[in-house]
């Protein structure tokens, strides 16, 4: 495996882990992780790079080794987390930005309200959200107040084996190697010798603000970044949460430059499932140089 290094950094008041692959110096790539998922997953992606890109992946505020935040967890967060990351933490201007699933949404967001921050997006099944109706809004807040009422104790593990058990479970394509790792990235031992999730279980909780596509779509029309998509063949999740092919369709419109992939043999996980895929991918769409540089 390609070694990678941690470095942590003060951001909005929270201890950040931010995971660094290749040479200080060399063309960035940064790479945002999805929802219950960590930095350490880019992993695979950059075993597969042929150039030697610096790559940096941050955990995301209660992921992994970053900080949780005492007051729950809000999408506008991201987007401020990631402004500041651009400025504090050494990473050039403007991004070329990969983003997994929730990572990816962050991602085409962010071009659209920082657009000249932003040289390139690839997105990896990042789709949005089917648009929420308004009446479900009672529910929801009732949910989440008593959601923050309860115990947020942490899921426990007897052994590493079994959260690697569960991956394999979620994943049928993940390869046992891979979830080993997985595995050990994402749980730290307890005083009392079991394990448990380095993930904030608050971050389970429902959001009580609904989401509104038309919202997400304001954003997506002001990307001037070249956008590439990469998706599964067979893209069920999509459908599952709300998204049908006219709403796909009509959120691919609004970016002014958007390239589509569709690729085969992986489920959601594409960065875990067709690591070499995703990575040939991202070197055909983003040019290996300096930001800025003449060429």
């Amino acid at each position: 495996m390609t070694p990678s290094r941690s470095r942590y950094v003060d951001i909005r008041g929270l201890r950040y882990h931010l995971r660094e692959w290749g040479p200080a110096g060399a063309p960035q790539l940064l790479m945002l992780h999805g929802w219950m998922d960590v930095s350490a997953s880019f992993q695979f992606v950059v075993d597969q790079l042929r150039q030697a890109w610096h790559v940096i992946a941050p955990d995301w505020r209660g992921f992994g080794r970053s900080a949780r935040a005492p007051g729950g967890y809000w999408f506008p967060d991201y987007l401020a987390d990631l402004d500041a990351l651009g400025r504090l933490a050494e990473i050039e201007s403007p991004l070329n930005l990969v983003g997994h699933s929730m990572g990816g949404n962050i991602a085409a967001l962010y071009a659209g309200v920082r657009p000249r921050q932003v040289a390139r997006v690839v997105l990896l099944d990042a789709f949005g959200l089917g648009d929420r109706p308004s009446d479900e809004a009672p529910g929801r807040y009732r949910k989440w107040l008593d959601q923050i009422a309860r115990d947020d104790t942490p899921r426990r593990y007897d052994s590493r084996n079994t959260l690697v058990d569960r991956l394999l479970r979620e994943d049928p394509r993940l390869q046992p190697v891979q979830a080993g790792f997985l595995a050990t990235e994402m749980l730290h031992e307890d005083a009392t010798g079991g394990f448990v999730g380095h993930g904030d279980p608050r971050h389970r909780d429902v959001n009580p603000v609904l989401y509104r596509r038309s919202e997400a779509m304001a954003c997506w029309r002001r990307v001037r970044a070249p956008v590439l998509s990469l998706v599964p063949a067979e893209d069920d999740l999509r459908r599952r949460l709300g998204v049908d092919d006219e709403a796909d369709a009509e959120g691919r419109a609004c970016f002014g430059d958007l390239r589509e992939e569709k690729l085969a043999d992986t489920g959601h996980n594409l960065h875990r499932n067709v690591p070499a895929a995703v990575a040939a991918a991202i070197e055909r769409f983003v040019p290996f140089r300096r930001v800025g540089a003449a060429g």
